[in-house]
């Protein structure tokens, strides 16, 4: 989710549910310790709980880049050893890491050491001709062993070799099964099942198999579905009732960003998705794309867009 789930993301995402875990982009380990923090790790404190993604594989760089992010105030740290982009694998971290769980457990036991936050492992089921069946458990083991809290998996292989990353969201088959396995194989360790689960129903079904769910790419391209996560997931009242609502409580947030030399464009992208199936949503987008980017754009730019909108989408019927 890198370039998408930054801190204007999160903060509509929180705006949509309270209850959820939220994860911030992935950051490399270099960039935390040599480049400017205030301006990677600085969240909204109504955000919490979220949760800070790493990428990297030096345990003591690992361990150093925890503490900074317990510091910030994150409420779990998390090593991805899932992305396989080709910039990830050439600086050895990501999906690429999936075939040495030694140096993994390594990181997390390094990352254990540093802070007092849960740490978590994300990852996919294998990666190019490795067996899942093997290479999934020993991985798991390991990391568990190491004193990693949770495992949230990708129900995918990646092929580092041969396909892009793009094609490596959407080819390789999905195996939720292998994830239930791993799940009943260890009982005591908590599982988050990942990829291709593009709502809350799916969501649900999958509860009965394991932990808990993570949604990516349906949860930024259509927000519109987490107005259903509190109320059919944890049984409790939805923090606004449409998406309207939700951008009405938005607006205090922008206009503090905009006057700290936020561009309105650098906000509202991510709110691209926020309308699905109501009339005057290609309106509203059309809006966004067209005047959100202009220079000097200001909360008028939304307010126009969202007048185009012709019905709201209430929580019960999000899902």
């Amino acid at each position: 989710m890198m370039d998408w789930t930054d801190r204007h993301c999160r903060v509509f995402h929180r705006h949509l549910t309270r209850r959820a875990l939220l994860y911030t982009e992935m950051l490399t380990t270099g960039a935390i310790i040599h480049g400017d923090r205030e301006r990677l790790l600085r969240f909204d404190a109504v955000e919490h709980p979220v949760a800070l993604q790493l990428g990297g594989s030096d345990p003591r760089d690992l361990a150093l880049a925890a503490r900074i992010g317990e510091d910030f105030g994150y409420d779990e740290i998390n090593l991805n050893v899932g992305c396989p982009s080709d910039r990830v694998k050439d600086g050895r971290f990501g999906a690429c890491l999936m075939a040495e769980p030694e140096l993994v457990a390594s990181c997390v036991d390094a990352m254990k050491r540093a802070v007092a936050v849960p740490v978590t492992v994300k990852c996919r089921i294998g990666i190019d001709d490795q067996d899942p069946e093997v290479a999934l458990d020993v991985l798991a083991r390991a990391v568990v062993a190491a004193g990693a809290d949770a495992l949230i998996v990708h129900a995918r292989k990646a092929w580092l070799n041969g396909l892009s990353p793009k094609e490596n969201r959407d080819i390789p088959p999905l195996d939720y099964d292998r994830v239930y396995r791993l799940k009943r194989a260890m009982p005591d360790v908590p599982v988050i099942i990942n990829g291709g689960i593009l709502g809350i129903d799916e969501a649900r079904a999958h509860l009965d198999h394991v932990d808990g769910v993570m949604l990516g790419r349906a949860a930024y391209q259509e927000p519109w579905r987490l107005l259903a996560v509190d109320p059919e997931i944890f049984g409790e009242v939805v923090p606004h009732a449409t998406m309207q609502d939700a951008l009405e409580a938005m607006m205090p947030y922008i206009e503090e960003q905009l006057a700290r030399g936020a561009r309105l464009h650098a906000i509202t992208r991510h709110f691209v998705g926020a309308f699905h199936a109501v009339p005057g949503a290609r309106a509203f987008r059309r809006h966004l794309a067209e005047q959100g980017v202009k220079p000097g754009a200001g909360i008028g730019v939304l307010r126009d867009a969202i007048a185009r909108i012709g019905g709201g989408v209430p929580a019960e019927a999000a899902a």
